[in-house]
């Protein structure tokens, strides 16, 4: 496997699974290695994980396209994990070329591999540095170069909360970076949930105590409490596959058993 995986850092440990290759492997990337896939494996035998991928990553879209469509033109993305297929800057620029992405990660695969797809994009770079740390993210020196922190920002956490514990207080670390944005703002979330799902969710607690970052799903209330002084935008906090589809795809089969909230709010 050796001459398979010269591309990796060389303080990953590849038998670890990390939350963001295992995600890559269900979206059908490349840049994952067998104990990530054995995971993936196993997730999938418990919960529907690839169906659940696949509308977390439509979600992204329409939440971005939304964002657009409302002003913004600078985004902050904030555990971005591995580029795959329609990342924010892709979405972003296809709509409007100006727009201007700061993506944040700290998995070392993902950040390595960000920073050779965004090579000689000025208008999109990659941060290493952990969400818990509010502060030193939104002073990295690239993110007060690339965001004017004077004019609206899209905060998106997609899919990344669930992996903060409790003891962590992921609704203080959201509302830090709240009050640090302008009004105008907007932050656009997703995050793992036991509704309609709790057997399920139960089993893919304890297959991901096996990786890198355990998941800590929360229910409709938990995930509504993040948003706090922020105003939702319609629909409110629903399932992935019900926050403003566009067609039959986004929905899904069942989107009443998509697995991860949704939401959209305004900064006032």
């Amino acid at each position: 496997m050796s001459g398979a995986v010269d591309w990796v850092p060389a303080e990953v440990d590849i038998d670890v699974p990390s939350s963001a290759r295992i995600y890559d492997y269900v979206l059908g990337g490349a840049h994952n290695f067998e104990r990530d896939r054995v995971i993936g494996d196993q997730l999938a035998q418990v919960v529907p994980v690839r169906e659940m991928a696949r509308l977390n990553r439509s979600f992204l879209r329409r939440a971005v396209l939304f964002l657009i469509d409302n002003g913004i033109r600078q985004f902050l993305d904030i555990g971005s994990g591995i580029p795959t297929v329609g990342n924010v800057h892709e979405i972003a620029h296809e709509a409007d070329p100006s727009c201007r992405v700061v993506y944040v990660d700290y998995e070392p695969v993902a950040v390595a591999h960000s920073q050779l797809i965004l090579r000689g994009d000025p208008q999109a770079v990659m941060v290493q540095s952990d969400l818990r740390e509010p502060e030193r993210v939104l002073n990295d020196p690239e993110t007060r170069r690339m965001l004017d922190f004077d004019q609206p920002i899209g905060l998106l956490m997609v899919g990344v909360l669930q992996f903060i514990a409790d003891a962590d207080d992921p609704a203080g670390v959201i509302a830090r970076y709240r009050d640090a944005l302008p009004s105008g703002s907007y932050l656009a979330l997703s995050h793992f949930t036991p509704d309609n799902m709790e057997e399920g969710m139960a089993k893919a607690v304890g297959v991901f105590s096996h990786s890198a970052e355990p998941i800590h799903p929360r229910t409709h209330a938990q995930v509504t409490a993040m948003f706090d002084g922020l105003d939702l935008v319609e629909p409110g906090v629903v399932f992935t596959a019900n926050w403003r589809p566009e067609s039959a795809a986004d929905q899904g089969d069942d989107p009443e058993h998509s697995g991860i909230y949704a939401g959209v709010a305004r900064k006032p």
